[in-house]
């Protein structure tokens, strides 16, 4: 084996499963919830995800179940049907306006 090629065993470990959620705008102030660390044993598609969260939590089902909530997966504007994997980052926000 050549030096600096062994796999170290906690660099699998440390992100397996985890998902980080953001929550940004009004969402966080309704959900009373900036960001989660969310378990998954397989990739979901946003919806699903939002779904497992809504039976999780199910307080937050007015808000997640928005038609205007937006989603950026990794930083970019995501639709619903995206694969969400761990690793990912997931963010949340109610749509921008302004004037």
């Amino acid at each position: 084996m050549a030096v600096g090629s062994a796999i170290n065993p906690n660099d699998a470990i440390s992100s397996a499963g985890k998902v980080e959620l953001l929550f940004f705008g009004q969402l966080k102030e309704r959900l009373k919830c900036s960001k989660l660390s969310l378990e998954i044993t397989q990739p979901l598609t946003i919806s699903e995800l939002k779904l497992r969260l809504v039976s999780q939590y199910p307080h937050w089902q007015p808000w997640l179940e928005e038609r205007e909530l937006l989603a950026a997966l990794n930083q970019t504007m995501s639709s619903s049907d995206e694969i969400v994997k761990a690793g990912d980052e997931l963010a949340f926000f109610p749509p921008v306006t302004g004037g």
